[in-house]
């Protein structure tokens, strides 16, 4: 089962939160929207994970990379507000704390987390991703993570081994469908 993901644009920055599970099945309409957001000039992107109950790697992954997306700009971030301690534990098993900021007291958002959360909608659905691009996906999620540092290079050698594979077995079969 698919657990929503609701969004919404504010004054100086965007919201996705997670509902349940933050998994490979809800990374792609979180990267839609924080991608759009970001090629729309967005700067700060906050991910609400109060009412998420766990993330796997894709979900990170995707979350790793918009965050590196962001800090290409100038003074972009990914914030996170609300993780609690299962997720901010593995946010920081994974060396994400130092990418991402989580619940910075500073924010702009913080005496409105009500209002906001109030406000928030379920974006456009992305078109359902075709196995070739969701393998695609979780490889690029993989890949980010292992980049992020030695401890995750080693962690994620063998799925973005066999996610490479996996990608290569769909598009042979894919090129041979189209001739």
């Amino acid at each position: 089962m698919e657990c929503p993901i609701l969004t919404g644009t504010f004054d100086g920055f965007s919201w996705i939160r997670c509902e349940g599970k933050g998994s490979f099945l809800n990374s792609p309409a979180m990267k839609t929207f924080g991608d759009q957001r970001i090629a729309e000039g967005e700067k700060t992107v906050v991910v609400d994970l109060a009412a998420c109950t766990g993330m796997d790697s894709t979900f990170m992954g995707t979350l790793a990379g918009m965050a590196a997306r962001l800090a290409a700009k100038d003074g972009g971030s990914l914030q996170i507000a609300d993780p609690g301690s299962r997720n901010h534990r593995s946010l920081e098993d994974l060396g994400l704390d130092f990418l991402l900021r989580i619940d910075p007291p500073e924010a702009t958002w913080r005496g409105d987390i009500d209002k906001i959360r109030g406000a928030l909608t379920a974006p456009d659905a992305p078109p359902a991703p075709t196995p070739l691009q969701r393998t695609q996906m979780v490889l690029e999620a993989h890949q980010e993570l292992a980049g992020h540092n030695d401890k995750n290079a080693k962690t994620f050698s063998n799925v973005v081994s066999m996610l490479e594979k996996e990608l290569e077995e769909k598009q042979r079969k894919a090129d041979n469908l189209s001739e």
